[in-house]
């Protein structure tokens, strides 16, 4: 089972979004989907769920192609930042209505989450906030049955604790029934411990595609008295530097070299990491 794009190109008139494309979302991972805004990242998920077309290339659901089939697209439910629901439609007919195409939609499941989340079901989804928006549909995601789950900026507008609230229910729904899971955010620290493949996509095309341990081995931070880590960084790709008084963190990007005793040694933040993979080219 899987989701797979093959050589995909995606144009809107002169502009290309999405370049030679050719990535699988394997089954029963959970994916993180990385970009600077305009990378692309929504213009894939739009490909995945058929709400746009390919200009070139092919997608497939379980071997079968994606577009205009039914049966393949019922596997994948797809939280988006748009809204695709009635104004008028009360919270509990939503639950209600989505089982209706998703029979496996989990009716118990969805009111336990909208008790712990705070969520009137009697309420209008047009009376809500945007963060509620947002846990609406998070909501409907997780509790839809679905075998491929895709969120596209899943907690936008929550607070810390629904963040949190979110991604410790995802990872217990993933324990209990793995399935495969692509989260989209700009929030990477976020995701760092909960994604466990990193797809990076810049300027349309397919920068990264390995697991995050792996990823995350490309680069390293040391730390300790200012003097000695300004000695060790040169010569070295430096990242970003912090310093607080006479002590000072480098993040360096490349293979890990010995390290001095005076200075300590830790894996790199996947933020300073993506920085580097989507940052501009300089010479």
């Amino acid at each position: 089972m899987a989701i797979e794009l093959n050589h995909i190109t995606k144009r809107f008139g002169e502009t290309t979004a999405l370049e030679d494309i050719s990535v699988t979302f394997g089954e029963n991972r959970i994916y993180g989907l990385l970009g600077r805004n305009g990378a692309g990242k929504t213009t894939l998920l739009g490909l995945i769920t058929n709400r746009i077309f390919p200009t070139e290339g092919q997608v497939l659901v379980d071997g079968e192609p994606v577009r205009e089939n039914d049966r393949a697209l019922g596997r994948i439910f797809c939280m988006s930042e748009k809204d695709y629901y009635p104004d008028g439609m009360s919270i509990k007919d939503l639950f209600r209505w989505t089982r209706y195409f998703y029979p496996c939609f989990r009716q118990e499941r969805a009111q336990a989450l909208a008790k712990k989340f705070g969520l009137e079901l009697k309420g209008k989804y047009k009376d809500l906030s945007t963060g509620y928006r947002s846990i609406c549909k998070l909501i409907l995601a997780m509790s839809s049955g679905a075998d491929y789950l895709l969120f596209d900026e899943p907690v936008l507008g929550l607070d810390a604790h629904h963040r949190e609230l979110f991604y410790r229910e995802l990872l217990a729904d993933y324990g209990d029934e793995p399935r495969t899971i692509l989260l989209s955010t700009h929030l990477i620290d976020e995701v760092a411990g909960v994604v466990e493949q990193l797809v990076v996509l810049k300027k349309g095309r397919l920068q990264l595609d390995c697991p995050t341990d792996e990823a995350l081995r490309m680069g390293y931070t040391v730390s300790g008295k200012a003097v000695d880590v300004d000695r060790y960084c040169q010569g070295r790709q430096v990242l970003g530097m912090e310093q607080i008084g006479g002590l000072k963190t480098a993040s360096l990007y490349g293979e890990r070299q010995e390290i001095p005793p005076e200075l300590e040694c830790s894996p790199l933040e996947l933020q300073r990491l993506f920085v580097k993979l989507t940052g501009e080219e300089t010479e």
